[in-house]
């Protein structure tokens, strides 16, 4: 039933448009002067903080008009891309798949982040995904989203059904999912990241029941930029822009992680050295390169999420795009 609804509202919201337009605008010399960018809520985004913190992109193309949109899920930023609302946004492989299998003419431009994505629950009585029972409630941001399809692997190594728990799943933003998990009402898990997977792990009784990576089985890339093909051919000098100040974002994090944790610390609303603490956290780690498509698009055209796979890499990486082949 969940996998039905879902479909049918793919097809809706995507029949809604055929015509990506772009919101780039541009004045009376054809020059490019504004972006528009989209990220989600977690410290999976930090690089895109700093841009915006330090002005990456007005220091590297002056004159830009850059405009900032933090929405709950892909699918408003898909919706947004779609409006021509939006010229980047920042997502999960797999719900960037969903989209490119219904006919978004978008593509990967860049890596952003890779980092814990876990299933956590305050129940002591539940130590696995076998321990749920029908009434029990799993948030995560939406269905499609990285968090259902990692689920949905372990479902299958589990139980031999990819689709065991669809019927279960509630999607909630990131801070509205912990907020949630914490108040011990409403659910009973919640598959989340940085920081709110760490926040949730330090409270008393709130324990790890599955590991993003076991479920996958080997490291993926977290979050990826995404732009449309149009962009990418009509603003090739905003788009360089774009792809060198999210690089010197990342770089500034590696080298200078405490000044970044200063400047982010009010952004997150958090203290500097619990910032710091998250930041430098095990399997926290921030770069351009790509990994993890193949086994994500194999399981989810296997499990009936996308009808397709990519036959060339090209179908869905722009050609500077640093992906593990």
């Amino acid at each position: 039933m969940m996998k039905l609804l879902f479909s049918k509202m793919l097809l809706l919201t995507l029949a809604a448009s055929v015509v990506f337009t772009g919101c780039a605008s541009r004045n009376k010399t054809g020059t490019v002067s504004k972006i528009a960018i989209a990220e989600q809520f977690g410290l999976a985004y930090a690089p895109l903080q700093l841009m915006k913190e330090m002005k990456l992109l007005e220091k590297n193309l002056p004159g830009i008009e850059v405009g900032w949109k933090q929405l709950g899920n892909t699918t408003a930023i898909r919706e947004a891309m779609l409006a021509g609302e939006i010229d980047a946004g920042f997502m999960a492989i797999p719900p960037f798949l969903i989209g490119w299998d219904k006919g978004m003419e978008w593509k990967i431009a860049c890596g952003l982040s890779a980092c814990p994505v876990d299933l956590v629950t305050n129940r002591d009585d539940i130590k696995s995904i076998e321990d749920f029972s029908k009434n029990d409630r799993i948030a995560l941001p939406q269905p499609g989203s990285v968090q259902h399809i990692l689920l949905s692997m372990a479902c299958e190594k589990v139980f031999g059904d990819s689709h065991r728990l669809d019927d279960q799943l509630v999607t909630l933003a990131h801070p509205d999912g912990m907020n949630a998990l914490l108040s011990g009402t409403e659910i009973t898990a919640h598959f989340t990241a940085p920081p709110y997977l760490f926040k949730e792990l330090e409270v008393k009784g709130v324990h790890r029941i599955l590991e993003g990576k076991e479920a996958m089985g080997t490291d993926f890339t977290f979050i990826v930029g995404v732009t449309s093909n149009k962009f990418y051919n009509d603003s090739p000098k905003v788009y360089k822009a774009f792809i060198k100040s999210i690089k010197e974002a990342v770089e500034f994090i590696e080298a200078e992680p405490e000044k970044a944790a200063s400047m982010l610390a009010v952004v997150y609303d958090m203290d500097k050295e619990e910032l710091l603490k998250y930041l430098t956290w095990d399997g926290m780690g921030y770069g351009l390169s790509i990994k993890g498509l193949s086994e994500f698009s194999n399981f989810m055209k296997r499990n009936g999420y996308i009808s397709r796979i990519p036959e060339r890499m090209s179908d869905v990486f722009l050609e500077d795009a640093d992906y593990e082949k």
